[in-house]
């Protein structure tokens, strides 16, 4: 199906109401593997980072990873979960290649955290409850490269490479409850549940959830039913989204499908499906296997897991300020509105701009900055904010010079620029460029003297009374000093020069 043959997504929801799954995979950024002492580094030669273990060689025995298993709890306790006073793993058999064991230990029906929910909060200030399933432990498989082809699947591929480097990483996943009641805007709370989710885990620290590295990613499920019905519709799983956009625009992409489909009279497949970033559209994958297929049954190696509650009790008590609760506070503090608010998550510089006021910059100061100046390079040099060459600390002290009076705003922005350019922190840009503003009376009194003299015209409008003339001689003063003038002292001299009162 092609983007022309899909309902219009008006049309989908005048007659369906869209009700969604979402199943997010979390590699844990512990230092080896999930059951094993294999390093779990990134970047390493493939196939280099295995044992006998992770690879499922005859007699060898797993033992659980303790700082995985803090992780998963810490994850539940965050996501308003119940955790579990014993769980055990099983073995979830199926065959694929990247699957050295051709089983994946997991949890089945005996989770480590269940029945909790996150809070997220929409572009418009609108706070949606996503109820959690289950939040359980498992471990991650390794990774296929197809090579040959046009789609880069092994469908067409002339031939396959396997590294087991990943094989064995610890894996949280997350799944939600069915999530209803969205509306026209499920694909909007998909995104801003999964851009939240991201935002705890690495508030937690227990994973930089890096969704273009694979450290986080999502299979939206996704159906449809006729407005006004109970019953669910059959589900498709679009598999392994790992970007926020392409979450949300997945998302709308099944809604439309789902809608074309039943609309001509057809029948969803329950199955797997793959999203294509290049045009945002989805291609059938396989047909999607239900529990009883993967043939669960308990992992005979691992001894039971059995969390003490007092030492649950410490890892709740160090739960750190979470994203939604932190950014209320913040727009609270800063004064500034939801949207605001938005725009400064929308282009990563939250972290930044508190950053920078640690450093000593006011909270208008460290916005102006990060959502001004330095958003326009990044947005000109398709640059991440957090990518660009500058710190909060160099931030801050531009900041701190304004405050000062030793540069203006023009002026800044050329120490931002210099600072970016590699001519070093903002002091040495200062120096170098000669960038000071000119305070001193004595340089800014030829100045005045030359602008009024140039503009004889201008300065006998002042004279009579007409102040707001100023301006022009200013603008005449700035130039003559590249700038560099104090613009408040120098219509103090202007009006004081022509015998003014202001």
């Amino acid at each position: 199906m092609t983007v022309t043959d899909l309902l219009s997504y008006d049309e989908a929801l005048a007659a369906y109401d869209p009700v969604m799954g979402l199943e997010v995979h979390v590699e844990l950024g512990t230092k080896t593997k999930m059951f094993c002492g294999c390093s779990t580094e990134l970047g390493a030669e493939p196939n280099s980072q295995v044992c006998p273990t992770c690879l499922g060689m005859p007699g060898s025995l797993p033992v659980v990873n303790a700082t995985a298993v803090a992780s998963a709890v810490t994850i539940g306790l965050a996501l308003n979960c119940e955790i579990a006073q014993w769980c055990r793993f099983a073995r979830k058999n199926y065959f694929y290649p990247d699957m050295p064991k051709n089983f994946q230990t997991s949890q089945y029906d005996e989770p480590i955290a269940y029945n909790g929910y996150l809070d997220v909060q929409l572009e418009d200030g609108e706070i949606f409850r996503v109820h959690i399933e289950r939040a359980h432990m498992e471990e991650d498989t390794g990774k296929s490269t197809h090579v040959g082809g046009a789609t880069g699947r092994i469908h067409g591929a002339t031939y396959s490479l396997l590294d087991y480097n990943r094989a064995g990483i610890p894996l949280i996943e997350i799944v939600t409850k069915p999530i209803e009641g969205a509306g026209e805007r499920a694909p909007e709370v998909a995104r801003a549940y999964v851009a939240e989710l991201r935002e705890l885990i690495r508030a937690l620290g227990v994973s930089e959830a890096r969704m273009e590295m694979g450290q986080m990613r999502c299979d939206v499920n996704l159906s449809l039913r006729p407005n006004g019905e109970q019953k669910f519709g059959t589900r498709s799983e679009t598999k392994n989204v790992n970007s926020l956009r392409s979450v949300e625009r997945a998302a709308r992409f099944e809604i439309q499908r789902h809608a074309a489909v039943l609309s001509g009279g057809g029948t969803i497949v329950q199955e797997t499906r793959h999203f294509h970033e290049e045009d945002g559209t989805t291609t059938s994958g396989r047909i999607k296997e239900e529990a009883e297929d993967y043939r669960y049954f308990p992992e005979p190696d691992l001894v039971p897991v059995a969390p003490d509650p007092a030492w649950v009790e410490e890892l709740r008590a160090a739960l750190p300020e979470l994203p939604l609760v932190r950014r209320q506070r913040l727009r609270e503090e800063w004064g500034i509105s939801d949207h605001e608010m938005q725009s400064v998550l929308n282009a990563g510089a939250l972290d930044l701009i508190v950053a920078t006021i640690n450093e000593g910059a006011d909270a208008a100061a460290a916005r102006k900055w990060w959502m001004g100046e330095l958003a326009r390079h990044a947005n000109e040099s398709g640059t991440e904010l957090a990518d660009l060459p500058i710190t909060p600390v160099q931030v801050a002290r531009v900041a701190a010079l304004v405050a000062a009076g030793d540069l203006n705003d023009k002026l800044a922005r050329q120490v931002i620029e210099g600072v970016l350019a590699g001519e070093g922190g903002p002091d040495q840009v200062v120096e170098r460029r000669g960038l000071k503003v000119v305070s001193d009376d004595s340089a800014l009194g030829a100045a005045v003297d030359q602008a009024i003299a140039d503009n004889a015209a201008v300065a006998d409008k002042i004279r009579g009374g007409n102040l707001a003339a100023a301006g022009a001689l200013i603008g005449a003063v700035m130039k003559l000093t590249r700038g560099q003038a104090d613009a408040r002292r120098v219509r103090e001299l202007v009006l004081e020069k022509l015998g003014v009162q202001g």
